[in-house]
């Protein structure tokens, strides 16, 4: 099973590569499989692979309804 949380794009890397971060928790994760990602894009990530880019406001609620629910994000990177 995975849970798919939205994570952040801090920086992009050379060959395919950004930092992701989420609850102050940053990795390194490949972003081949998303064309035309910026710094501040929301992607989801399985295995250290970015799978999608998301609207950050979509991004922003989800992440509004987790911390609801009790449920602690940090950590939580992909």
């Amino acid at each position: 099973m995975c849970l798919a949380i939205p994570t952040r794009v801090i920086a992009l890397l050379p060959d395919g590569q950004a930092v992701v971060e989420l609850g102050g928790v940053r990795k390194t994760i490949s972003v081949e499989l998303v064309d035309g990602l910026a710094v501040g894009d929301y992607v989801i990530v399985h295995v250290g692979y970015a799978l999608t880019r998301l609207d950050p406001e979509e991004a922003e609620q989800t992440l509004a309804l987790m911390r609801e629910a009790g449920i602690d994000t940090a950590g939580v990177a992909g």
